[in-house]
């Protein structure tokens, strides 16, 4: 009967937390709700201050996270009335704001804020910090249940005096227990005698014997981080004044070692019938592993793994931030580079990715020491980095440094037995154009780095206002694309072939067109390099080979010639990564009766080259489905003419860049009559694109090349004028 029951643990202390998001942007609270829940906490949220005390007075909560900038009733009013409240005065309270005023976070913790978060939040330090506050609260409480146990013994017990003092004994002794339990440093300040009593464990946790610290509060303040005392002090005037119920604060203080030591510090006051403080009296926990983790954890979340730099969410704060400096300051401009290296794929693909891995670590390195220590150099990923430069006192300033990051990153590596050469293309957007949100000058870094590949890599481009212009003007473009095939808006045209003997039609090429509902016919290099980037090429390929096979075979059945009509198609190399490549072909030709021998697919020497063996199985597998192969553009771009021999092709088709060019003395007619000669040792037809002219028409002739198509004989035709071609060839 002389022992003191133990004091049960809340239920609560056992589950997670519920947590109230007070805050008007409605966004914030369905990302930050999502998050918090996923992590297992129960979440509700309310849009004002209105709504967030009526809920709070009606139903439970652990803790608020309080937004402090809301019309109407803010968020420092909203905190007024909790801590001003007898039922809700022990809730703890998160402050979540973009303000980073001083003053302002002061007041908050004045007011009985628990802990003070900027935005844009990371939700791993966010939790960190409500499962801090959580927990504080949670030890508040079991402080409280104990009290009231205590409290109740002693009342039952006050009959007996000796039972009663034994009954404290054991509370005295169980308490000395505990503090030795928790590990925590005691201190005890007569504010009155200016002196202070600190416990040997306090002294051990500075690394000193219990004879090697005096008792005066400047033992104590004097080691604290000259960053973080001030607000210790601010916080424990506050407390003294009575306008915190508690003090309690995390702060660094000297170790004997020469560290700082991170501290969680917690205390109460005792003051005299004149409303002075006289005694305080707490603990001292040391929580340097809890903080280590903490900044780990931050550091982590905001700096790219591989490389150490910023990512994409630290550069984003800083460039966010310049904005709001310049606003206030006007004359402190600021520029942003946006830049990646230019053939970084062929590398990684090439030479693997540990390579391509020590190949960014090593372009971060030499990236930050073409900079000034004040200029955020970051990651976004992939090969993609940004430079923020602040400030600049003109843009030249900026230009100069994109020559010297060109110039630092062109110094061959040599990683892994492999000497590297590498370039980047770089964009830069000036805070001159009057930015006001960050991500918008990221975008518009990147695509003036964008036109920097398309003037042909390794070099720099200032952002200019079209340029927005264009993107937009593109991106509707290929969003229309993507409804072209579902509003059957594209159109196939027919280009006749013809054998240059007796100038007789022998096929066609299909040839694609858009039929866009506003900007109108629409030819194949306005929109298929677009197809191509926007991964829509193989749709639409099908799409034509379908619809020109049908056409053909219309024909056919409609208007027979002898010899048959055959359709060329062109074939873009993504196709061959496509699975169930000869299936397809298979089904197509079943589907619209077309008989394979009158098919024939066009491919570039490209993709030929690019696709290697590859590309080999999959012609051999064309080819024994009965249809023709032809190399298109040939002599262009490879030297694959060791490799023409390996490949199942019928049909060599002389790119149009060297039939425009005969009759020049340029040497194309040596070219010309070179690649006819390769194709009739191999067995195989010529077909010379583009012919224009009776000139270039009768040149061929001479130089015996059987096939040709160009305006000479007839442009791009419809459906129609090609049958009324057809027509007269049967007449």
């Amino acid at each position: 009967m002389n022992n003191l029951p133990p004091v049960q643990p809340d239920v609560a202390e056992t589950q997670p937390g519920h947590i109230l998001i007070v805050d008007d942007q409605e966004v914030l609270r369905f990302l930050l709700r999502r998050e918090l829940a996923a992590l297992g906490y129960t979440v509700d949220e309310a849009p004002d201050g209105h709504t967030a005390l009526r809920m709070l007075r009606q139903r439970k909560f652990d803790l608020v996270l309080l937004d402090i900038m809301m019309p109407d009733l803010d968020g420092m009013q909203v905190l007024h009335q909790i801590k001003h409240d007898p039922d809700l005065r022990d809730l703890s309270v998160i402050v979540v704001s973009a303000d980073t005023d001083l003053d302002h976070i002061v007041t908050c913790i004045r007011n009985g804020a628990d802990d003070y978060v900027f935005k844009p939040y990371n939700i791993i330090l966010l939790n960190a910090r409500i499962n801090a506050s959580l927990e504080r609260k949670r030890l508040r409480d079991r402080e409280r249940r104990y009290q009231r146990e205590l409290e109740r013994i002693v009342a039952e017990r006050t009959a007996d005096l000796e039972r009663s003092q034994a009954a404290l004994r054991v509370s005295e002794e169980r308490y000395a227990l505990a503090a030795r339990g928790a590990n925590d440093g005691l201190w005890d300040w007569n504010i009155a005698a200016g002196t202070i009593y600190f416990s040997p464990r306090w002294k051990e946790m500075l690394g000193y014997a219990e004879d090697e610290i005096g008792d005066t509060p400047n033992e104590w303040f004097d080691r604290i981080h000259p960053d973080d005392r001030e607000l210790f002090e601010v916080r424990l005037m506050a407390h003294f004044r009575r306008l915190l119920s508690n003090f309690q604060h995390e702060y660094r203080i000297l170790h004997r070692d020469g560290s700082y030591r991170w501290m969680l510090c917690r205390g109460l006051a005792i003051w005299n019938d004149r409303g002075q403080a006289v005694r305080i009296a707490g603990s001292q926990t040391d929580i340097t592993d809890r903080k280590k983790a903490e900044q780990q954890l931050q550091h982590d979340a905001l700096h790219d793994s591989l490389t150490g730099l910023p990512n994409r969410v630290l550069f984003t704060d800083r460039l966010e931030r310049a904005i709001v400096r310049l606003r206030r300051e006007p004359d402190r401009h600021f520029a942003v580079l946006f830049l990646d290296l230019d053939r970084f794929k062929v590398i990684n693909d090439s030479l693997g990715h540990e390579v391509g891995d020590q190949l960014l670590i090593a372009a971060a390195v030499r990236l930050q020491e073409s900079v000034r220590p004040s200029d955020t150099v970051a990651r976004l990923g992939g090969d993609e980095f940004t430079v923020l430069l602040e400030p600049i006192e003109h843009e030249q300033q900026a230009e100069q440094v994109a020559e010297r990051i060109q110039q630092a990153l062109s110094a061959p590596l040599y990683l892994q037995g492999h000497t590297i050469v590498i370039s980047s293309s770089i964009g830069i957007a000036y805070s001159s154009n009057g930015y006001v949100q960050a991500s918008v000058l990221i975008r518009d870094a990147d695509t003036a780095m964008y036109h920097a590949k398309l003037r042909g890599k390794a070099c720099y481009v200032r952002f200019d206002p079209s340029m927005h212009t264009a993107a937009l003007a593109k991106l509707q473009l290929e969003q229309d694309l993507r409804l072209a095939l579902e509003h059957n808006e594209f159109r196939l045209f027919y280009q006749p072939i013809v054998l240059l003997r007796t100038g007789a039609i022998v096929g066609f090429e299909a040839l694609i067109r858009w039929q866009h509902p506003q900007r109108g016919l629409l030819s194949p290099s306005e929109f298929l390099p677009l197809a191509e980037e926007a991964g829509l090429i193989v749709p639409i390929t099908w799409w034509v080979l379908e619809e020109a096979c049908s056409q053909m075979q219309r024909w056919r059945e409609q208007i027979p010639t002898e010899p048959g009509l055959s359709i060329s198609v062109n074939l873009p190399g993504r196709v061959f990564t496509q699975p169930e490549l000869i299936e397809r072909l298979r089904h197509v030709l079943d589907q619209t009766g077309l008989p394979p021998q009158y098919l024939k697919l066009e491919i570039t020497e490209h993709t030929f080259i690019e696709f290697g063996s590859l590309t080999n199985n999959l012609l051999a597998g064309i080819r024994n489905l009965g249809i023709e192969l032809c190399i298109d553009d040939f002599g262009t771009g490879y030297s694959s003419l060791s490799y023409l021999h390996t490949f199942p092709v019928n049909v060599l088709k002389i790119d149009r860049s060297f039939v425009s060019r005969l009759g020049e003395k340029s040497g194309q007619g040596d070219i010309v009559q070179t690649i006819i000669q390769l194709a009739r040792n191999l067995n195989m037809e010529v077909v010379a694109e583009g012919i224009e002219t009776p000139e270039q028409f009768e040149q061929l002739k001479q130089l015996a090349c059987s096939h040709g198509q160009g305006w000479l004989f007839a442009p791009a035709l419809s459906e129609a004028e090609a049958q009324a071609l057809i027509c007269t060839i049967k007449a």
